[in-house]
């Protein structure tokens, strides 16, 4: 089964790590319905079932290289999907200030690694377990299972950014802990089968998107710092991650 790893590995198709045992699992019944059409060809037609399984598995956790923008003033998307929110709003949970709020919902067909929207250190890392509302809903913000990322952002300036299952996601992946550094576009962590991540920047930044724009994690621009909106240091860390 490991040879349809290395397959898509020769295709250029990079995968997240965590999707190795799905893609394994999924590539199972392929793999023994291949030998077994060997013996009897009428088992072939049970591939027409079991190949889309394997490919969609594989086109939801690969994880393309981004080019992250070389803007100092640049805050980009954490997450591939479309943007559900794009507002003002007061933040009692994260920031405890008022704050723009951009809300990027991931559908099954999207990319669903996560990357950091700026450069800066973790402050704090906050789970808490929930219901699995579709991740759309405004009250999935609130109830569902979800992961806070708070980051205090090189040269002052505090962001959060929220990952929240949906309903089918049952699975929320964060590498970083308090205290670890993280760099604009970096990858963080990733959420399994649909979802939504949600965005607060202080009041200062000035929104890059509207309702609707479609974004990728790492390369779209979804907001810009300004003088008074906690600007971003200048990293030295720029290109392809």
């Amino acid at each position: 089964m490991e040879e349809f790893v290395i397959l898509a590995s020769r295709f250029r198709v990079p995968l997240a790590k965590e999707g190795i045992p799905f893609i394994l699992i999924a590539a199972g019944p392929v793999a023994g319905l291949l030998a077994a059409s060997a013996q009897d060809p009428a088992l072939w037609w049970l591939e027409l079932i079991f190949v889309p399984i394997l490919l969609f598995v594989i086109n939801f956790f690969r994880d393309p290289e981004r080019r992250i923008p070389e803007d100092e003033d640049a805050i980009v998307s954490p997450a591939d999907g479309r943007v559900i929110k794009a507002e003002r709003t007061r933040d009692d949970r994260f920031l405890n200030a008022d704050a723009i709020k951009i809300s990027i919902f991931m559908n099954v067909f999207n990319v669903h690694v996560n990357r950091a929207p700026a450069r800066g250190m973790v402050s704090k890392v906050a789970y808490n377990p929930g219901k699995f509302f579709n991740a759309s809903f405004d009250k999935a913000s609130m109830e569902n299972e979800q992961n806070a990322v708070i980051m205090d952002v090189a040269g002052g300036g505090r962001i959060a950014f929220n990952q929240i299952a949906g309903l089918i996601a049952r699975r929320i992946v964060c590498y970083v802990k308090p205290g670890g550094a993280l760099e604009k576009g970096e990858r963080f962590g990733m959420i399994r089968f649909g979802s939504r991540v949600d965005v607060f920047v202080p009041v200062g930044c000035v929104l890059a998107v509207k309702v609707g724009d479609k974004v990728s994690a790492g390369s779209s621009i979804i907001a810009r710092w300004t003088s008074g909106g906690g600007r971003a240091g200048k990293g030295k860390r720029r290109g392809r991650q």
